[in-house]
């Protein structure tokens, strides 16, 4: 029985800049405020922000659900500039957090029971430990990959990612052999130290209280059993994992006009028949081959609604000001290819209400970059995938998916040396048909509505997931 005089346990959390990181922790944060009577204060990097993400966290406030900026490091625009994305992000952070001890020490509340961070913020241990309170991590990937982090240390104990070059599966223990040619991406030789500073990061999961993944037993029994009960990841020691997903965005802020269109146009179409097709905030395609994915969507004469960003013709990759970019998606597309399908699809520019998307019924399938934050959604509403990784650890939750979980099919975007390739309209076309109208699309659609009942199921009181969070709330609440 809970003591209604008694102030409410605190807890706080702390993630890096970027939708795909604060989404899962605020999430997190508003459950514990609605279901089990926290009071939380939710740290924000403001350096890196974008409008979207103070929209987002901002959309509907919390009477004990409070936001707190981190105060504007001094950061020069052209020590920026020149750093690569990780590094960028990992300075910010690093900057950010210098103040943290004295931001905790000044708040009107009382001492956090532990503090959330995700994966780039253990910068904050000292801190933390000053003050006696417990670090847990939010790990915002699959996890499969998690598995795999906790395994890098062993598996690369120099640190320069030289196994990448081992014709052989790399063999986690317990889990599905991993392509190296899925692991170029997430490890790439030509920026070691992007690697390097990744590899800092994740080497400090030992350290934490907890770990918290956005999973289910379901999505990820592999994973989650060897984690849980491999010898390998018992010997570490890993700390406890705590599966609670799925956690998505529960509400986005008010549609634009445009955006009201988009989702009017859908409520005009059959169930099931849209081919939502959205790379992520960071998610960028070069000019060649985004006209080949235009071709390949009129040749299927599938229902789409297609979210353009502006092309990167140094590479396919992704970028740290996601959300920024508003030019007209019109520019990059063939000629006349809007005019010529404008009764079966929609372009959007740069961003889409995703949840809003894959939620509507008439949305039958989703072209995605594969971040884990959209595969999550995306189970979560029963949509099946065609995955189409880009950039990070997107090639093992491509793999995992297909293989693993059969709820997406792979667009052949990677070579046999590990090479990202052009893929040609015939292709997307067929792959797109094939999902959309085949006998394998049904297979995919049937698994994916079974995840969805899955995930619903565990989210509800008496489910794995929200039992495994109401234990670690009763754990904090007790807490001295």
């Amino acid at each position: 029985m809970v003591n209604e005089s008694a102030p409410k346990p605190h807890v706080a959390f702390l993630p890096s800049p970027g939708m795909g990181h604060i989404t899962p922790l605020y999430e997190l944060a508003v459950r514990l405020v609605t279901q089990h009577n926290f009071q939380v204060t939710f740290f924000v990097v403001t350096a890196g922000a974008t409008i979207a993400q103070d929209s987002y966290i901002t959309a509907y406030p919390l009477p004990d659900l409070h936001i707190v900026d981190l105060p504007l490091p001094k950061v020069s625009n052209q020590v920026l500039d020149e750093m690569t994305t990780v590094a960028r992000l990992c300075y910010v952070v690093e900057q950010s957090i210098r103040p943290l001890r004295s931001v905790i020490n000044g708040l009107k509340r009382p001492k956090p029971k532990a503090l959330v961070i995700d994966m780039f913020c253990t910068g904050v241990f000292e801190a933390c430990k000053d003050l006696s309170i417990p670090v847990y991590s939010f790990f915002t990937a699959s996890t499969f990959l998690l598995t795999f982090s906790l395994y890098l240390p062993t598996l690369d104990y120099k640190g320069d990612g030289e196994f990448v070059d081992q014709p052989e599966p790399v063999k986690v223990p317990g889990c599905t052999p991993i392509r190296t040619q899925d692991l170029m991406v997430l490890v790439p030789k030509s920026m070691i130290n992007e690697y390097k500073l990744w590899f800092m990061h994740i080497s400090r999961l030992s350290m934490v209280s907890g770990i918290f993944v956005n999973s289910w037993e379901d999505l990820e029994p592999v994973s989650l059993k060897a984690v849980k009960h491999e010898p390998f990841f018992v010997d570490i020691p890993t700390p406890p994992v705590y599966p609670i997903g799925p956690l998505t965005k529960q509400v986005e802020p008010v549609l634009s006009e445009y955006e009201k269109e988009t989702i009017a146009w859908l409520d005009e179409q059959p169930r099931d028949s849209v081919l939502f097709v959205a790379l992520g905030s960071g998610g960028t395609l070069t000019s060649e081959q985004l006209t080949e994915l235009a071709w390949g969507l009129e040749l299927s004469q599938q229902r789409f609604v297609l979210v353009v960003r502006k092309p990167s013709d140094c590479a396919i990759s992704g970028f740290f000001s996601a959300g920024r970019d508003a030019d007209d998606p019109m520019a990059y597309l063939p000629d006349g290819f809007v005019e010529r399908t404008n009764r079966v699809g929609r372009v959007v520019s740069s961003w889409a209400p995703q949840v809003a998307v894959l939620s509507h019924m008439s949305t039958g399938a989703f072209l995605t970059h594969c971040g884990w934050n959209s595969i999550v959604e995306s189970v979560k509403y029963g949509v099946p995938m065609i995955a189409w990784p880009l950039y990070a650890e997107q090639r093992l939750n491509a793999a995992m998916l297909s293989d693993e979980v059969g709820v997406a099919v792979r667009m052949p975007v990677v070579g046999e040396g590990g090479e990202t390739v052009m893929v040609g309209r015939k292709e997307i076309e067929s792959v797109v048909k094939a999902v959309m109208e085949g006998e394998d699309g049904k297979k995919l659609r049937k698994r994916a509505k079974e995840l969805e009942a899955s995930g619903r199921e565990t989210l509800s009181c008496g489910g794995s997931s929200y039992d495994t969070l109401a234990r670690v709330a009763e754990s904090w609440s007790i807490k001295t």
